[in-house]
């Protein structure tokens, strides 16, 4: 029996790795395709490998479009968004867990039913509301409509509800208030919940895309991902610049998953098995 095991094992490391690599490639492939001459990327047979590094590909992202600037706006409405969006969803999911009022399990579940409205529903909803208040072509709607989420809420819940009551019981026997329970016993408990929501959190937001092209109409406002269209539109289809300016835009990505790795993983089973 533990011969099998241990071969079984060794076949389930082999095909994770297997698994890891093939999911690796388009990475791999995107940073060496950024050192490289066009000529070079559309080579036939392929070249992994480039005769000789073209390092110019990053200067030029910098000489073509202002990257920095991009890179600034998508910093700030990445890091308001995701501070607010834990913020509310943290708050939320302690409601829902430690507060007692009628209606509570209902309200929950209508709230997270919202999950099922795809998101091109609520667009024109949202841009009538963001020209109503005067924000359009301002960073503060990106901000503001990622600071509430029934994902996040959901995700916050799960694991809220694996902390026993007694512990927010007790505290409210010393005469503790909502909001230092709040701060003091459920947040420090939390951690790996609070890990995974900013970490996919922050990444949709750095990532994104669409909202940007709706509401952002000045080149000044630009995010990374508006910048990065520009190689397709101005200078016809630069793919080696593009490959530069998107392997420079995952930096801050990759930094932030792996200074919470441990907690992110941590957070993702935890939420995903209790409750």
């Amino acid at each position: 029996m533990k011969k099998k095991q241990v071969v079984s094992r060794i076949i389930i490391i082999i095909l994770l790795i297997l698994v890891a690599f093939i999911m690796m490639v388009p990475f791999i492939w995107m940073v060496l395709g950024s050192v490289k001459m066009k000529s070079e990327l559309f080579a036939v047979p392929l070249k992994w490998l480039p005769e000789k590094p073209v390092w110019k590909n990053y200067s030029d992202v910098f000489e073509k479009v202002p990257f920095m600037l991009f890179y600034w706006n998508t910093a700030k409405v990445a890091v308001l968004a995701t501070l607010g969006q834990v913020l509310t969803c943290a708050l939320s999911a302690y409601a829902f867990t430690k507060l007692e009022f009628k209606g509570r399990d209902v309200l929950f579940i209508f709230y997270l039913a919202t999950l099922m409205i795809p998101g091109q529903v609520t667009m024109v909803p949202q841009y009538e509301l963001m020209n109503n208040l005067g924000l359009l072509n301002n960073h503060w709607t990106l901000i503001l409509l990622r600071w509430f989420s029934p994902f996040g809420v959901f995700l916050l819940r799960q694991f809220f509800v694996s902390i026993p009551d007694s512990l927010v019981e007790a505290a409210r026997i010393d005469g503790a208030r909502e909001v230092k329970i709040f701060a003091g016993v459920i947040c420090p408990l939390a951690k790996p919940a609070f890990a995974t929501l900013t970490t996919l959190t922050f990444l949709n937001a750095w990532n994104e895309f669409m909202g940007p092209l709706i509401f952002l109409n000045e080149k000044s406002k630009f995010t990374l991902q508006m910048g990065i269209r520009y190689f397709q539109q101005m200078f016809g289809t630069e793919y080696t610049l593009i490959m530069a300016s998107t392997t420079m835009s995952l930096i801050p990505i990759l930094v932030i998953y792996m200074c919470a790795q441990k907690y992110f993983i941590e957070g993702i089973a935890a939420s995903g098995i209790k409750g």
